[in-house]
Formats: C-alpha cells, structure tokens, sequence
C-alpha cells in the first residue's frame, strides 16, 4: 500500500512500482475503475495571481516565488481504465510553446512528460480512448494536439475528446482577461478533425464515472467524480488547484467571479468530506491527493498523498 509522510497506509490506496524513468504513481480503484495520478511536467505562475487577495507572507510559505514571483505548480491529469475505455483526464501543457512563452510560463519537462508517464505505465498515446478536458486553459488542455510538419493534429490519435460547449464558446471568444489562457492550437485542430464532442451541463458518460460543472473560475469548467465500490474521488481541476486553497476564501486572481467560486468550493468540500472522498490536486507540486475535513466554517485536510518522487516509499505493494 502507498504510505504517506507519517508513516501510515490509507485505505484504499496502492503505489504503482516505478518503470523505466517515470515516477511512482499513486493508484486506487474506485466503482470498477483503475485510477492513476499521471503527472506531465511543471509550469511557474505568478503567486500572486495564483492567490488573489491572500497576502504574500500566507501563501509563500507553502509556495515560495521564484526571483520573478513565480511558483512552482504541477500540471497533474488522472487517468482511469475500466468499463472498456482508457480516459484521460486533461493534458498539460503539451509541447508547442515556443522559447518566449516556455520562459515565460517556466515550462518543466525535464523530470515529467505525459509521454513518459504513459510509458512507465505500459502505455502509449495511441492506447487513450477518450479524452476528458475540465476547460481549454493552455495548461489543461495543451497537450491535445501536436505538431506534424506545417499542420496541427490531435496528440491521441485513438481518442474522443470532450469539453463543455459553453467552454469552447468561452476560449473561441474569450474575456480580455482569459485571451492569453485560451490558444486556438490548442482545441481549432480538434475540431477540424472532428473529433470533439461538446457536452451541455452534467453528464454521466460511463458507470460510476460523472461530471459537473463549475463556473467561477472560467465559464463551462467541468469536473469529475467517480463514485462506487472503493470509495469516491473528485478531480476539481482549477477549483481547489493546490493543497493551499482548501480554505474557502483562497480564491485564485485568475478566477472570473470568485465569489461563485467561493460558493462552489463550499459546496464541493462538504460533499466530499461527507463522502470522505479523495480529492486529485492537479497543480500542488508536491501533493496528488487528500481528504477534506470541515475546520469551524472552513476546511483542511485530513489525509494527504504525495505525488510521486523521491518522498514516497517505492518498497510497498
């Protein structure tokens, strides 16, 4: 079983040896679901912006900037097998930056790329069978296409992707404060492909397997849940993107109505304390997945799992 840094084995959880070059991946099963963390590399975003109105001196200690104000945050996705699909839950950032943006953003792919992710996993681009993007911010949804010569092709040539409609809207006519997160290369070639569905509001695409939306941070965000035998787990994507942003009013500058998600996050956290779900952090650079606990009129965790790395014990099974 997976152990966490005090020792101690939750139940539920199982590590995945390390293969080849790939870090451990924490693994659970969830309602006929194999799930797995599948980290894809790292990015640097200004703490500030990350924080909105949460003074420096609170979240720096968790999150300390870099000479330029940035932190370090992990571009995590989740990947579950079962029921005859292999879904991918976003996709990072992907590969088609150039050096200026790579710079700028501080794009990390030296220690983890979905790729060798895969890879350590027996997998390969090709064995995906769906897609699932939360929305088409470039660090969520990057990774969907690559460069073939001139053109733009899907990344997983096999796969069914799938966003909110109301997303796709957003990121074709984004907000002046989203331009810079939404790039056509991203999703355009998808859709000349023909490969993207767009969904309307809740959807329950396979068993045990349901998203939901969530708006406060950009309009037509979808998140996931899979509920069943094992216990629940929450993907919550840009909701609660760190371990640092369980507290309620830790909202990111980036939000476009945080006081929607303020009420979200409430709502989600109660949820999933009451079901003593798991939550996926997919930027905490250090930390894939914990559980909620009401603290007063707030939240915290209960338990938490490393992302994989040199922190988690690799001699359990």
């Amino acid at each position: 079983m997976i152990v966490d840094r005090r020792g101690e084995c939750p139940a539920g959880l199982t590590l995945s040896r390390r293969l080849g070059d790939a870090a451990a991946m924490p693994h659970l099963t969830v309602g006929g679901w194999s799930v797995r963390m599948v980290e894809t590399g790292y990015l640097w975003l200004d703490g500030g912006a990350m924080f909105g109105s949460v003074p420096k001196p609170l979240w720096s200690r968790a999150h300390p900037a870099d000479e330029r104000n940035r932190i370090r945050l992990a571009m995590r996705c989740l990947l579950a097998e079962g029921h005859g699909r292999r879904v991918l839950v976003d996709d990072g950032a992907g590969d088609k930056f150039d050096a200026k943006l790579t710079d700028i953003y501080r794009i990390e792919h030296d220690e983890h790329t979905l790729e060798r992710s895969l890879a350590s996993l027996g997998l390969g681009v090709d064995d995906v069978t769906d897609v699932v993007l939360t929305h088409l911010h470039f660090d969520h949804a990057g990774g969907s296409t690559r460069r073939d010569g001139e053109r733009l092709v899907p990344r997983f040539p096999r796969a069914r992707y799938y966003v909110q409609r109301r997303n796709l809207e957003n990121a074709r006519q984004p907000n002046p404060r989203e331009r810079a997160s939404y790039l056509p290369e991203n999703f355009e070639p998808l859709m000349e492909a023909g490969v993207l569905t767009l969904w309307e509001g809740p959807q329950q695409p396979w068993p045990d397997f349901e998203l939901f939306t969530a708006d406060g941070h950009t309009r037509g965000q979808q998140l996931v849940r899979l509920a069943g035998s094992g216990g629940t787990l929450y993907f919550v994507a840009d909701l609660v993107p760190t371990l640092t942003h369980v507290r309620i009013p830790y909202c990111m500058g980036y939000d476009v109505a945080a006081i929607e998600t303020m009420e979200e996050k409430r709502r989600l956290l109660e949820r999933a304390a009451g079901e003593r779900a798991w939550i996926c952090l997919e930027h905490d650079p250090d930390t894939a997945l914990a559980r909620p606990v009401a603290a007063g009129e707030d939240y915290t965790w209960a338990e938490k799992i490393p992302a994989g790395g040199p922190q988690v014990p690799t001699g359990h099974s």
